[in-house]
């Protein structure tokens, strides 16, 4: 009897969810295609002012007031502003997209620059990020910290990997000294935000993977498949100063790894050392400069200020185009 209920409870409840779903996207989509029109009005109207700043301010300010007196909350002069903008960004209605929220939309239309603008629309609906999400995204540069922006050396892995990341949720303090194994721990206590601030299209394998040959056992900290690259990604933790001995310790551990566990139809598998310092002069004279497969990124177990990010991110982008013209 107990049973039978359970099933009949969670048929309704999925029924309900369902439902519930197909409601939020209906109204979402009327939402934003309300306030496209309601922007499209706008804009049209403040192109026949023959004094349009002016002109647009005054509209925009007694609209309001008719508006919020006629409906309520969400008519104030920035919301209306924002609709202007929203038909402005997206003139053509078919390119709104409805997976996203008004809210996403609204953190969007500022950025200025189209194709920043873009990256994060595409990368919300394809990671399905949250309002949060999307926020704490562009808040971390992931824009200009992902090193398709940098010109990196190879083309499959730019769009997805970052330089520096970001850890600040593992709620780790900065103040003291911490160990591989803590912040490995904290990594999978938290392995869902870390998915989310690694990049796309990884999946997480296996922590302290055992590998073994005829004469020796090793462990490699975290494995993840990435189903984009096609690959497995072994990532091996840093918390001191980058060594040729760890360059070469993770070198050894691509190679045991493609010959031990890759798959038939997988790729070359690629590794990633993540040290809290990088030091770019071992980096430029190791492997990690001749191999498409061996990258070494930073690791902040805080969220900077933007100016800080910035100047990490420009520094960065600086020593590689100085390193392209020398090779050239």
């Amino acid at each position: 009897m107990q049973i039978s209920e359970d099933i009949l409870f969670q048929s309704i409840r999925d029924i309900i969810n369902q439902s519930r779903e197909k409601v939020f996207r209906v109204a979402n989509s009327t939402l934003l295609l309300t306030y496209w029109q309601i922007g499209q009005l706008i804009v049209e109207d403040e192109q026949k002012g023959k004094e349009r700043a002016e002109y647009g301010k005054f509209v925009l300010k007694n609209l309001s007031k008719k508006l919020t007196l006629e409906f309520g909350k969400g008519f104030d002069e920035s919301n209306l502003r924002n609709m202007r903008s929203f038909f402005q960004a997206f003139p053509i209605r078919d390119a709104v997209r409805h997976e996203l929220s008004w809210t996403h939309y609204r953190l969007l239309l500022r950025q200025e620059n189209e194709q920043k603008k873009m990256y994060y629309l595409n990368e919300s609906i394809e990671n399905n990020w949250s309002y949060r999400d999307l926020k704490r995204q562009i808040n971390s540069l992931a824009y200009e910290r992902v090193l398709e922006h940098k010109k990196s050396r190879t083309d499959n892995i730019q769009s997805v990997l970052k330089d520096p990341y970001i850890f600040e949720f593992l709620g780790l303090k900065t103040d003291e000294k911490i160990s591989e194994k803590e912040i490995e721990t904290a990594i999978i206590d938290h392995i869902q935000k870390f998915l989310l601030e690694f990049g796309k299209g990884f999946a997480f394998v296996a922590r302290q993977q055992h590998i073994s040959t005829d004469t020796s056992d090793f462990y490699i900290d975290l494995v993840f498949y990435n189903y984009i690259l096609k690959c497995f990604v072994i990532i091996d933790l840093k918390t001191g100063e980058l060594s040729h001995q760890d360059i070469g310790q993770i070198d050894m551990y691509v190679r045991m790894y493609d010959d031990l566990k890759r798959n038939e139809g997988d790729n070359p598998t690629i590794g990633i050392l993540l040290c809290s310092e990088k030091d770019e002069t071992i980096v430029k004279y190791s492997v990690l400069n001749d191999k498409n497969n061996l990258f070494a990124s930073k690791y902040l177990l805080y969220l900077p200020k933007e100016e800080e990010l910035k100047q990490l991110i420009d520094q960065d982008r600086i020593r590689l185009e100085l390193d392209k013209e020398n090779n050239n």
